[in-house]
């Protein structure tokens, strides 16, 4: 588990710079207001098809990171399988962070 992004999303959901929710997201992503989508790794695969499509479309980053209780407790919600990230100097973290968590399991199975 990545604290650091989940600490980052709490961070952002106190900033006020976090849309949840299927059609608010979707809504974000519409409008241009949305610089990244987190999807849940345990969303649904008509979800996940969804707005790998719409996020392609508009051209968001789209990560698929963390389960859906995961990504809810870490912005003091129920369980959330959506997130758009409205700030981008707070998509750049998550984005970052995310590209540091794929490098370290790429050399973890290299020596393996």
């Amino acid at each position: 588990m990545n604290h650091k992004f989940f600490n980052y999303l709490g961070l952002a959901m106190r900033a006020g710079k976090l849309v949840t929710g299927d059609e608010s997201v979707l809504k974000t992503v519409r409008s241009g207001e949305a610089k990244l989508v987190v999807m849940a790794t345990d969303a649904s695969v008509n979800m996940q098809k969804k707005y790998r499509d719409k996020c392609g479309t508009y051209e968001v980053p789209l990560l698929e990171f963390g389960t859906r209780s995961e990504l809810g407790s870490s912005i003091g919600k129920d369980e959330r399988v959506l997130i758009a990230v409205t700030d981008g100097g707070f998509a750049r973290m998550l984005q970052s962070c995310q590209a540091n968590l794929a490098e370290v399991k790429d050399i973890e199975q290299n020596r393996q």
